[in-house]
């Protein structure tokens, strides 16, 4: 039964992303079919946009999980940043997405959020075919994909899940004259305060916020720990449940190549917020 279902769904997949994404490849000894550069945005957005989707082999609608790349807001690295976490979680039972969006210094903000919501919007709109459960849908990313993760996730208006911020920014004033917040937002601290506290997840925190996951290097120079810090103060006094995860010794560069426990940790949380 599990297997004509699989064969089915597949068929399902094919004939929906027909002309959209290349044919199937499977995972050696895995139960998920990986489809190559979807396209999810649609007619008429400035932007023709592309996912990964990886779907796992499941009899009842599976979690799905939004994964973002980092980059600087600047760098296309969502298949060597991401596929290997993509992989993981879909051999936990996760479908995911993985997502790229619109970058500096072509695009400022909320471009990217724009984006990514769009990617959410898909995944909505194509959960029959895709075999989605719409009501456990999380988000995911690195660096300035955690920032983005946490942005969105923390919308209500997204309906958001679960939240897995790994050296996130969470507070942008922290760089008031940072060359790539300035690209980002279109300059400085000063003179553009209030773009910078839109776009700093610590301002979107609020009682009844999704849970959240934050994992960090303590030797992070690049996305000091005062970001997971005041991500984690906000979430505190807000009542908000929450992980944290410290990669000890480990860089910003070496806390994503090299995660220690960090991932295995949140994909149990999404397990515990997702699947429970």
């Amino acid at each position: 039964m599990l297997r004509s279902h699989f064969i089915s769904l597949l068929a399902m997949v094919s004939a929906s992303l027909a002309g959209r994404a290349s044919p199937p490849t499977a995972a050696p000894k895995s139960r998920f079919v990986a489809w190559k550069d979807a396209a999810y945005t649609p007619e008429g957005w400035p932007s023709r946009l592309i996912a990964d989707l990886y779907v796992p082999s499941a009899d009842a609608p599976t979690p799905a999980v939004l994964l973002i790349h980092g980059g600087g807001w600047n760098g296309t690295e969502r298949r060597s940043d991401m596929d290997g976490i993509a992989r993981n979680l879909a051999k936990r039972g996760y479908f995911v997405m993985n997502a790229t969006y619109r970058l500096t210094p072509d695009w400022k903000f909320p471009a990217q959020t724009d984006d990514l919501e769009q990617a959410l919007a898909y995944m909505r709109k194509n959960s029959g075919e895709l075999n989605i459960d719409t009501s456990r849908i999380a988000t995911f990313g690195y660096s300035a994909g955690g920032h983005l993760a946490a942005l969105i996730g923390l919308d209500p208006a997204n309906g958001v899940k679960a939240i897995v911020a790994g050296g996130a920014p969470s507070d942008l004033s922290f760089w008031p004259d940072g060359k790539l917040t300035g690209l980002l937002l279109g300059g400085p601290v000063k003179g553009n305060e209030a773009i910078y506290r839109k776009a700093s997840p610590v301002h979107h925190v609020k009682k009844g916020s999704p849970p959240v996951f934050i994992y960090h290097g303590t030797a992070d120079d690049l996305v000091p720990m005062e970001h997971a810090k005041a991500f984690v103060s906000a979430l505190e006094k807000n009542g908000v449940q929450h992980e944290t995860y410290w990669i000890e010794g480990r860089s910003h560069i070496m806390s994503h190549l090299f995660p220690a426990g960090a991932i295995r940790e949140a994909t149990d949380f999404l397990d515990k917020h997702l699947k429970a």
